[in-house]
């Protein structure tokens, strides 16, 4: 049997109760508010980082993970035996891939794979993963299962504030303007590894979430039923509650699952984002 483990950045937001069940090994991204450095995940939660943000007025840089993390990161895995498949957040958001890919040329036995996305459609990918290890497939074998699956990702976010995105340039002034006027709640989608915007809704988000899973989840869109995440950077348990329902009478999921979003990812979002997450068949 092969001996293969998949590991992945922090950027994949899964909770550390569904990284220990599928095996997945997290390295962090860096978060650096004023003048201190953080660990993502480690050293801060994404509930901390906002209060931080609260206090200091100022909103935090990200840093990708470097080579040498990387080689650190995988070398006592190398040494068990083990072949590494490592995923990564999309090269067109962060420079983590690259870094990724070199250190992976450097050591061997290492298969990077740019995600092309972020958040827990890293983490449906890393569940794949891990699954097609658990089958004996080999970590080549896993790898080319990826670059075709990671092509099937369903991946958007409904934002309570644009002004996150606006801050890091994500966003023009003009729409973040528009939106807090009108009171437009922004839909991010990911299409080509980067976020674009795909709709604006009005109103209040409980009923807005609503409209949005929906919207996702029509007739049109051919959803794979094994999987879902409802993925949120800090709503109401009432709220995640009233997003499943409306998931499963828009489609029966055999795996709803939950996750909050991580500092690098809700550091570019804001909190109240929510969304839903899943592959197309």
């Amino acid at each position: 049997m092969n001996k293969v483990i998949i590991t992945c950045d922090s950027t994949c937001d899964m909770t550390n109760a569904q990284i220990e069940e599928y095996g997945i090994k997290i390295i962090p991204l860096y978060i650096r508010i004023q003048d201190n450095e953080y660990r993502d995940g480690i050293d801060i939660t994404s509930d901390v980082m906002f209060e931080k943000i609260k206090e200091c007025g100022q909103l935090p840089k990200t840093a990708a993970v470097s080579m040498q993390d990387y080689l650190d990161f995988w070398k006592p895995f190398k040494e068990e035996g083990y072949e590494i498949v490592h995923l990564t957040i999309s090269s067109e958001m962060s420079v983590c891939f690259q870094n990724c890919r070199m250190a992976a040329e450097e050591m061997g036995g290492v298969y990077a794979v740019d995600s092309r996305n972020l958040s827990t459609g890293i983490g449906l990918l890393c569940i794949t993963a891990a699954n097609l290890a658990k089958e004996g497939k080999s970590a080549k074998e896993i790898y080319d299962i990826l670059m075709e699956k990671r092509e099937k990702l369903n991946v958007s976010f409904v934002l309570d504030t644009v002004d996150y995105l606006a801050k890091g340039g994500r966003c023009s002034a003009v729409t973040a303007f528009a939106a807090g006027l009108l009171r437009l709640r922004i839909c991010i989608e990911v299409k080509d590894g980067k976020m674009d915007v795909c709709k604006k809704y009005r109103g209040k988000m409980s009923v807005v979430l609503t409209d949005y899973v929906r919207d996702r989840l029509n007739e049109n869109v051919d959803a794979d039923l094994d999987y879902i995440y409802i993925t949120d950077s800090g709503v109401s348990d009432e709220i995640r509650q009233k997003v499943k329902e409306t998931v499963l009478e828009m489609r029966p999921f055999s795996k709803v699952l939950f996750s909050t979003a991580g500092c690098t990812v809700s550091s570019h979002c804001g909190p109240g984002t929510l969304g839903i997450l899943f592959f197309e068949k």
